[in-house]
């Protein structure tokens, strides 16, 4: 692959959250220079949301390219999700060689379960914090943090913490650029990775 683009294939499942896919990746589409964005679903088509709208998957799992980056997104479809031993098969060996693997909410739950995280550390939703934590075997999870870097996972919190998780890894890959899709945004990014007044709120600590 051009090392000057890097592709983000975003993995969309049926009951995934909207924003946790469309926040995050409004930064790399403000920047097609240096990234491109692919939606991989169960197949080529529709993919229900939790909201009821349904976005176009542009190629299905099993034809999916090997990834540059990977999104994880989070929500209710997450619980089945974490269950689906042929899912979970499919990501840890479609996954595993990515640049980056990288979640939003509960998306590391289902990371966690196919064995993508183990021996790094990592975060996830507050609110669903028990749950998603009781997967994977030998994760370090992190309770106060919107967000986690350790080496090549990347893992967030909630929605908003999506976002600021991806303005970091666009820092991280692109620096001038990530400023300028910033501002192009409108967007107030946080970027303290150990500022988390939800953790604390949710009784995690």
């Amino acid at each position: 692959m051009d090392e000057s683009r890097r592709r983000v294939s975003i993995v969309l499942f049926h009951g995934f959250e909207l924003l946790d896919v469309f926040g995050p990746v409004g930064l790399p589409r403000m920047l097609p220079q240096a990234f491109s964005v692919e939606l991989v679903g169960p197949a080529p088509g529709l993919v229900r949301s939790s909201q009821g709208a349904e976005v176009v998957a542009t190629v299905g799992y099993r034809d999916a390219k090997l990834p540059d980056i990977v999104l994880v997104p989070g929500r209710r479809g997450t619980r089945s999700l974490v269950n689906d031993a042929g899912f979970l098969e499919w990501l840890a060996a479609w996954a595993s060689d990515a640049r980056l693997v990288t979640s939003v909410c509960t998306g590391a739950a289902g990371l966690a379960a196919a064995g993508l995280l183990d021996g790094f550390r990592a975060t996830t939703n507050k609110r669903a914090y028990g749950w998603a934590t009781s997967h994977g075997l030998s994760v370090e999870w992190v309770a106060q943090a919107p967000w986690v870097e350790d080496r090549s996972r990347w893992t967030s919190s909630g929605v908003a913490a999506g976002i600021d998780m991806t303005a970091a890894l666009v820092a991280h890959l692109f620096r001038p650029e990530a400023a300028a899709a910033a501002a192009a945004a409108e967007l107030e990014i946080h970027t303290d990775a150990h500022w988390d007044p939800l953790a604390a709120a949710n009784g995690l600590f």
